[in-house]
């Protein structure tokens, strides 16, 4: 990958940036994208925990530690994924991105850590679907909403022990989505008339931008449309931090939850799971 950060002067830089558009669009297309934290823009966003809130960010429903670790399944819905958010990628996912894949993808897991192997699968057991949220609901103070991927997972302790632990804890705060780049675009904030296109892209998509004041000051963003899903993860930080753990709880009830933009289709294991919990 063409190395961006030695470029401090801004002219220079968008002019790296045109001249190696489609050599660096091609790499993000053929990279296996894990969303881990290349840098972490702490100052960039406030959760809210209210006092005495057990630690699983954003939700309203605060786990018995107690007694989950001493069930053997547990339901898990965590935020894989959120759009509208700079990341230290410097890519903006664009809501529905995740429209085709969800509609195609058959088999999803639940890693720890981006790790497909044997010992780090959490659930194979996944619901994954796209919903529209504020980012007050996700504990955030951005004004506007972001298009969330959520999984919600069947965790069996035999299966990941020490995963089981964790989310049963409360102290998984973070995931990342394992993902390939189908289509993106390069956005660049220049009146130069040689940057029109980019230009374009920037008039097209910076009012999507939670975190404008990053896209003002790079003057740059990838502007991503369409990405392939192939797994969740959990991970001590990722690269886009507004992806908590919403709720954990004994699997014994259904979701409630009736407000989905894509579902899975009928006859996939996703789709079969979601019929099986009464999700639909």
């Amino acid at each position: 990958m063409i190395d961006l950060i030695k470029y401090t002067d801004r002219s220079e830089l968008f002019a790296t940036l045109k001249t190696n558009r489609q050599t660096i669009i091609a790499q993000k297309k053929y990279e296996m994208k894990r969303a881990d934290a290349v840098s972490f823009p702490a100052t960039s966003f406030i959760q809210k925990t209210a006092e005495g809130e057990n630690p699983v960010s954003a939700s309203k429903e605060i786990p018995n530690t107690e007694e989950l670790l001493l069930k053997d399944r547990i339901l898990v819905r965590s935020v894989i994924n959120t759009t509208n958010l700079i990341d230290s990628h410097d890519d903006v996912h664009i809501p529905g991105l995740w429209n085709k894949s969800l509609r195609e993808q058959k088999n999803l897991y639940l890693l720890q850590e981006h790790q497909m192997k044997f010992d780090h699968i959490i659930s194979d057991s996944v619901h994954a679907f796209a919903k529209k949220m504020t980012w007050s609901e996700l504990g955030i103070e951005y004004a506007g909403e972001t298009q969330a991927l959520i999984f919600e997972s069947e965790v069996y302790k035999s299966r990941n022990p020490y995963m089981f632990d964790q989310y049963a804890r409360g102290y998984i705060k973070n995931h990342s989505v394992g993902m390939r780049y189908v289509q993106l675009f390069l956005c660049i904030d220049s009146d130069d008339r040689e940057y029109r296109e980019e230009k374009d892209n920037w008039e097209k998509y910076i009012a999507e931008v939670a975190n404008r004041q990053e896209a003002d000051t790079n003057g740059y963003f990838w502007a991503v449309t369409e990405a392939k899903l192939v797994e969740g993860s959990a991970v001590p930080l990722g690269s886009n931090w507004a992806t908590p753990t919403q709720s954990v709880k004994e699997f014994t009830e259904p979701s409630q939850d009736t407000h989905k933009d894509i579902e899975p289709p009928s006859g996939t294991r996703q789709g079969m799971f979601s019929k099986f919990i009464n999700l639909k």
